[in-house]
């Protein structure tokens, strides 16, 4: 009776448990990206009242991997196994909107320190937001195991981008662009402050996820004790540290890990300074370049769930990855190379972008389960989100400096992008060829 009585709370639930958890994520990737359409206000440190110049915005957008890659994404994904979803996502969630809370403070007061405590304030919200998704995608895999889970991670990936799309959208219209005007405080803050509308509603969200999940975890102890399970099965899930090295030692790990650095530097980098490269690019306004650049996630609401279907029923994962590998390196070529001030490129170039945005993330995530034991997953999942947000700490860097000092940067920066593009295919590629080598692990076989 208490397996039916499982099975049933599980059908009922677990649709309710994703609905609740990409909201936190879908103002997660709102308030990252508020500033990604109207990065030109940083061009020029007398066009604000901040004073902020591109290199400084540059310094800012890096804060967000800062704390992650130096340890703090490690341990905490750590935490995650041996503390649990409820307990560890709830510190960082609030984590989350506390840095967030900080950076609109930042952009409200004016101070001489504006940037330093924005950056510190990003440094808080950036740690928050990995380990807030990095249990989302736990949460996901143990709520969808043995089901749709591409299809599920699809969905989350979709809805959460849908934040990007809005901020990308949103902020041309809140901070509206003026030739000769200096931006006030409160206008520069406005896309901050629809931030943090956004956290409070899912932070909400977010409780009801952790009365959810307790209520599974209750059902699933009484499951066990009265099938006798209870004790061999709590030994056989002990997460141990010393499980970290066996993590470490997997080398699918590492070609996972690879191929998320590079092909995610190659876009969510290219996405906080897209108003920078595509308005002189292709000659646009600045709310053109928003729509144009909003492509992207609003690709992934309609593709990332069908690719996701796509998993599941026919499998086939990283022939998937290497496509949309290829994809991207279509659309920087694009970016870097197509005639100037035809703007048929650069939606063209998203068109290609939004595919391998879509394609890649619904094949990668859903590898991860089946490349380390569950009761690694966690930490399996913080260690890739590591090594991501070091190669995004360096790439948002280095491109704000390229843009700031170079007389081609748009074009200097897309050819940096175009490098990563070449190095995820290889990447992909030698994934591909340890599914053919490794069959036992079933990369390439559906999920269902």
């Amino acid at each position: 009776m208490a397996s039916g009585s499982r099975k049933s709370f599980y059908r009922s639930a677990a649709w309710i448990v994703l609905a609740c958890l990409v909201v936190p994520m879908f103002a997660s990737y709102y308030f990252d990206d508020m500033f990604s359409s109207i990065s030109y206000l940083f061009d020029n440190p007398g066009l604000t009242q901040l004073g902020w110049d591109a290199a400084g915005y540059g310094r800012y957008a890096s804060g967000y991997s800062v704390l992650c890659v130096f340890g703090g994404l490690v341990i905490c994904g750590m935490l995650l196994d041996k503390w649990g979803v409820r307990i560890t996502g709830s510190i960082f969630v609030g984590m989350m909107a506390g840095g967030a809370a900080i950076v609109l403070w930042a952009l409200l007061s004016g101070v001489s320190w504006s940037l330093n405590a924005a950056y510190i304030g990003c440094m808080l919200f950036g740690l928050g937001s990995e380990i807030a998704g990095t249990a989302v995608t736990r949460s996901i895999a143990k709520w969808f195991k043995g089901g749709l889970m591409a299809l599920a991670m699809g969905l989350h990936l979709a809805i959460a981008r849908l934040g990007t799309a809005f901020a990308l959208v949103l902020s041309p219209i809140l901070v509206k662009e003026q030739a000769g005007h200096v931006y006030t405080l409160s206008e520069t803050a406005r896309p901050a402050l629809v931030g943090m509308g956004l956290m409070a509603v899912g932070l909400i969200l977010w409780a009801i996820f952790v009365a959810l999940d307790a209520r599974e975890d209750r059902i699933s102890r009484a499951t066990s004790a009265i099938s006798g399970e209870d004790g061999k099965s709590q030994n056989d899930e002990t997460f141990r540290f010393s499980d970290v090295l066996n993590v470490l030692g997997n080398k699918n790990f590492w070609l996972l890990g690879l191929l998320c650095v590079l092909f995610y530097s190659s876009i969510i980098a290219f996405k906080k300074f897209a108003g920078a490269i595509l308005i002189p690019r292709f000659d646009i306004p600045a709310s053109t370049a928003g729509w144009m650049v909003s492509m992207l996630p609003f690709s992934t609401v309609i593709f990332a769930p069908l690719f996701g279907i796509l998993v599941d029923k026919a499998g086939k994962g990283t022939r998937w990855m290497v496509l949309g590998s290829v994809l991207a390196l279509l659309a920087h070529l694009l970016l870097a190379f197509a005639p100037q001030g035809v703007p048929f490129w650069g939606y063209l170039a998203m068109v290609f972008l939004g595919f391998g945005y879509s394609l890649v993330p619904a094949a990668l995530w859903p590898s991860v389960p089946k490349i380390v034991p569950d009761k690694v997953l966690g930490t399996t999942y913080a260690l890739i989100y590591w090594v991501q947000n070091f190669g995004l700490l360096c790439f948002k860097w280095l491109a704000g400096i390229i843009l700031g000092e170079s007389e081609s940067g748009p074009v200097s920066v897309e050819i940096m992008f175009v490098v990563l593009c070449i190095a995820a295919f290889v990447t992909a590629f030698l994934f591909a060829r340890t599914s053919r080598r490794q069959p036992e692990l079933m990369l390439d076989a559906p999920n269902r």
